[in-house]
């Protein structure tokens, strides 16, 4: 049992002054976050594929306990050379596959502290998949290649296309279907009671928002610029029986929920009743539900 609790990345500048110390080099960001937060989810994965030196780094970095949870690549998820994704090349093709391998081969040097692996999907219109049976085939066929020894979470956003064949199918490779916090999509409590969200062992949260409201408000990320405070208690009602039972629990809030991650964290993290880590900062990967 246990939740790992963190942001959607850790590289945002415009947190030194309000979460990172004043002076804090970007080179000490991750070193700083881990003293406060137990997980994080890279973001940075997702634009291109780290190199070695890169996630040796993120491994020195980082305590024991720590989990660091990672975007597979846009190569492989999207494919597109523009902001339109090229379903001719998603999950396939030369480029898609080379980039897969050696993600996961830089990924593993992350040791112990790797995480499930996130394949976050963008939203298809008719012109990318006219309906979702291609679209289905080819992310069966993607997972049936994908090595059983790494955890994968995957994030669907056309709502039309969540059924339970769908989640089956994810169940069938033991991959977790992503809770997702978006404007066009339905919360977890809000759709149909026959549906089973639950495809894994292991959960996957994550706290996205309205990235257009937000931007409207703040480009820095400095401080919270929305009062997501109700939603939030409804999220920590329905995650509170999740996490108290069996297997492991991630959640992620990004800057674009709130205008702050690490604010958001804290929120929730506060809602649930968690314990703090050593110094006052939310360490160790596994934060336990204190008294609620």
């Amino acid at each position: 049992m246990g939740l790992r609790l963190g942001t959607s990345s850790w590289g945002e500048k415009g947190w030194v002054g309000t979460f990172y110390p004043r002076g804090t080099p970007p080179r000490r960001f991750l070193e700083h976050y881990a003293s406060h937060f137990g997980a994080v989810e890279a973001d940075n994965t997702y634009y291109r594929v780290p190199s070695a030196q890169a996630v040796r780094g993120w491994e020195e970095r980082t305590p024991n306990g720590f989990t660091m949870c990672a975007k597979f690549p846009r190569a492989i998820v999207h494919a597109g050379a523009g902001p339109s994704p090229d379903p001719a090349a998603i999950m396939d093709g030369p480029e898609a596959r080379a980039s897969c391998d050696l993600f996961l081969e830089r990924m593993q040097l992350m040791g112990a502290k790797l995480g499930p692996l996130l394949i976050q999907f963008p939203y298809f219109n008719r012109s990318a998949f006219a309906e979702r049976g291609p679209f289905l085939e080819r992310l069966d066929h993607f997972l049936t290649g994908l090595p059983g020894d790494y955890r994968y979470a995957v994030e669907i956003r056309n709502r039309q296309w969540v059924d339970e064949p769908m989640l089956e199918m994810l169940r069938e490779h033991r991959a977790a279907w992503v809770w997702a916090d978006l404007p066009y999509m339905p919360h977890p409590w809000e759709w149909p009671d026959g549906l089973e969200l639950r495809t894994a062992d292991f959960t996957y949260t994550r706290l996205i928002g309205d990235r257009k409201a937000t931007d409207a408000l703040t480009r820095t990320f400095s401080h919270l610029v929305l009062d997501k405070g109700p939603e939030l208690v409804r999220w920590a009602d329905f995650l509170r029986p999740v996490v108290a039972g069996p297997g492991e629990h991630f959640a992620y809030a990004n800057n674009h929920y709130a205008g702050h991650g690490p604010a958001t964290v804290r929120e929730l993290a506060g809602l649930l009743g968690m314990e703090s880590g050593g110094g006052g900062g939310m360490r160790q990967g596994q934060l336990p539900l204190g008294p609620l």
